[in-house]
C-alpha cells in the first residue's frame, strides 16, 4: 500500500517538475547562489539588498546593491540582511530572496510553484 503511493507522488512530482523550476539556494554571508535543475548555476550575487526606507520596495539586489553601499540617500537603506552566517534582519533577506527568485523564475511556468531546497549551516540557531 506505501509502496503504490510512493510511486504516484513520484510520478505526479515528475509530472509538475515539468511545469516548474527546482531549485537549490546556498544563502550565505557574502554571496547567494542559485541552482537551477537542468540549468547549472544561474545567479552567483552578493547577499545585499537596497530598498526605499518608506514603502520597503526593493530598489536594487545583488551587485547593483552593492554599489550602492555606504553611497545612498537618507530614503534608500543598502545594507547586508545577513551577519556571522544568521539572518540578522529577515524582513531585508525576505525581500532579496523574493528579489532572486523573481529574477531566476521563468514566467511562463508561474501554474506549479517551484521545488526549493536552502542550504543551512550546521550551527545555527532554531531562528
Amino acid at each position: 500500500m506505501v509502496g503504490s503511493t510512493l510511486k504516484r507522488f513520484v510520478a505526479a512530482r515528475r509530472l509538475f517538475s515539468f511545469f516548474s523550476n527546482d531549485f537549490a539556494i546556498d544563502l550565505g554571508t557574502a554571496n547567494t547562489v542559485i541552482y537551477v535543475r537542468n540549468k547549472g548555476i544561474v545567479l552567483n550575487e552578493p547577499s545585499v539588498v537596497a530598498v526605499h526606507a518608506h514603502t520597503e520596495e526593493v530598489l536594487a539586489a545583488g551587485h547593483k546593491a552593492k554599489a550602492m553601499l555606504g553611497k545612498t540617500p537618507e530614503t534608500i537603506i543598502a545594507s547586508r540582511p545577513m551577519r556571522d552566517g544568521v539572518i540578522a534582519n529577515f524582513q531585508l533577506c525576505e525581500s532579496m530572496l523574493r528579489h532572486f527568485i523573481r529574477e531566476v523564475h521563468d514566467n511562463r511556468r508561474m501554474l506549479v510553484s517551484p521545488f526549493m531546497v536552502i542550504g543551512v549551516p550546521s550551527g545555527i540557531t532554531q531562528v
